[in-house]
């Protein structure tokens, strides 16, 4: 099943019964960034921030183990559920292994999602925690960065345990979402998904 046809096939919120949605937490405004910023604000998000039919739960897992701000970190040797795995690593731009706060971080990120019966995580993309879809392969400061397909530990933890996972760039299926939480929305048909991109594609050669 697709993200899209997961999200079509969500039930329909109402305010005693909102739908139980939880974000990266720098997607929300708050100021969790490696930075110490919130990387600026997400228009396709506002619609769903602002929902009364929705149950926000907004949780940052970079912060809850490695503060904030802090430095930048990347997964080396494979993806997210490789590093669960224990067949990759996450290391700092300056070299320091973060791959065990990591592993409980997303651990936190999966207790969270289950004490609040979590319907779909909304995460940021890219993120060696959060990434759905694409995360770098190795350092981002790099001369030659690159890309992988795949996601980070913890958004690959919640996968791993049937959580559903799209990121703020996965803007069919937000589309859908939309219209589960205001009946006027006409959802745009023209919107895609990230891996349907013509960058994603032409990157990975799909």
């Amino acid at each position: 099943m697709t993200s899209l046809t997961a999200i079509q096939a969500l039930r329909t919120p109402t305010p005693s019964e909102p739908l139980r949605i939880l974000f990266s937490a720098c997607l929300t405004g708050i100021t969790c960034g490696y930075d110490g910023t919130a990387y600026g604000e997400y228009p396709a998000l506002l619609k769903i921030l602002k929902s009364n039919l929705v149950h926000k739960v907004a949780f940052c897992p970079e912060n809850e183990s490695f503060g904030t701000p802090r430095e930048l970190c990347d997964i080396h040797g494979g993806t997210g559920l490789d590093v669960i795995n224990g067949n990759a690593k996450v290391m700092t731009a300056s070299g320091i292994d973060w791959t065990e706060g990591m592993i409980q971080a997303s651990l936190k990120m999966l207790d969270i999602a289950r004490k609040e019966q979590i319907e779909l995580a909304i995460m940021m993309d890219i993120s060696a925690a959060c990434g759905s879809q694409v995360v770098y392969n190795g350092n981002r400061n790099a001369e030659n960065k690159q890309y992988q397909i795949g996601a980070g530990v913890c958004a690959a933890q919640l996968m791993k345990n049937n959580f559903l996972v799209i990121s703020q760039r996965d803007f069919a299926s937000l589309e859908v979402l939309y219209a589960k939480i205001d009946t006027t929305h006409v959802i745009d048909p023209t919107q895609k998904d990230h891996h349907e991109t013509t960058w994603y594609k032409s990157y990975f050669k799909l």
